[in-house]
């Protein structure tokens, strides 16, 4: 069987340089091959025709940085390392190149939201999220610790989340970390409040069976703050290593917007967020909104 593949996209910022000693942490214990990937971003047609273009002797120098690094930290690792340059969008190449080599997982670093008008665009980190089909591992740049002690999985009511469960025990078996429910409810919904508690009391249940540490707890809320900063707070709490979110909005369209919480989270998130696209469901009885 083919080894799984971690697609690792570098800019060389920091915040990439910190993505890459993760990827390969977790590259060692999922038997992982690594692909390092770095896009070129093209000029514009005007640029192109005003400038030199040395893109070709840009791609060199990034290939040889590139090799570099996977000499470096393929030898470190003990991992299997191949590299890319591509030319295009980044986010867009990123996806191209993750549906090519088939990869299983995304890792990569994100400045969080970025500043002016891309706001509402959304970086390039967070187009990634949108379009990917595996999940994606954000990390912003600052350092964090080899392994995971705490994950933080935020739960709803919406049946996909539950997707989340797999992941979150094949990542908690990984380090024999602990898996931290959430869910927040406001203080006047007790319709909500529940199905909140039996839902997370289920998970609790199906994942401490499976032998895997775990804890639920219901926060209450109010309307003035946001669920994603509740979900902050409470990574706090425990100085978690990894917060697993849904990103899809709406499974009943083609749509590839992600929720407003999920987007908050990964443009603010101090740790490491794993973001898990739902799979495609063919009847559906309502539309969704999930973390």
């Amino acid at each position: 069987m083919a080894a799984s593949k971690i697609l690792v996209p570098i800019g060389f910022s920091k915040q990439s340089i910190v993505a890459l000693g993760q990827a390969f942490n977790l590259a060692r214990i999922k038997k992982s091959d690594v692909v390092l990937l770095s896009v070129i971003e093209e000029q514009s047609m005007i640029q192109s025709l005003f400038l030199d273009d040395n893109s070709h002797e840009l791609q060199k120098k990034v290939k040889v940085k590139l090799d570099d690094f996977a000499k470096e930290y393929g030898d470190k690792y003990g991992v299997e390392v191949d590299t890319m340059v591509a030319k295009g969008k980044v986010y867009e190449q990123v996806n191209e190149v993750a549906e090519m080599i088939a990869a299983n997982l995304i890792v990569m670093g994100t400045n969080g939201t970025p500043e002016g008008m891309k706001k509402i665009i959304g970086s390039n980190a967070e187009r990634v999220v949108r379009l990917a089909h595996c999940p994606v591992i954000t990390i912003k740049g600052k350092s964090h610790r080899v392994g995971c002690e705490n994950i933080i999985l935020p739960l709803d009511l919406e049946k996909q989340t539950k997707e989340k469960v797999t992941y979150a025990l094949e990542y908690a078996r990984y380090w024999n970390a602990t898996v931290r429910i959430v869910s927040v409810v406001l203080r006047d919904n007790n319709e909500v409040r529940e199905k909140l508690i039996k839902n997370i009391n289920q998970v609790k249940q199906f994942i401490s069976d499976a032998g895997v540490g775990c804890t639920a707890e219901l926060l209450e809320g109010d309307k003035k703050q946001t669920l994603g900063d509740f979900v902050f707070d409470y990574e706090k709490k425990f100085d978690a290593d990894l917060i697993m979110i849904m990103t899809k909005k709406e499974e009943l369209s083609l749509s590839t917007n992600i929720s407003v919480t999920a987007r908050y989270i990964i443009n603010n998130s101090d740790i490491p967020v794993m973001s898990i696209r739902p799979k495609k469901v063919k009847h559906l009885t309502g539309p969704t909104t999930s973390f």
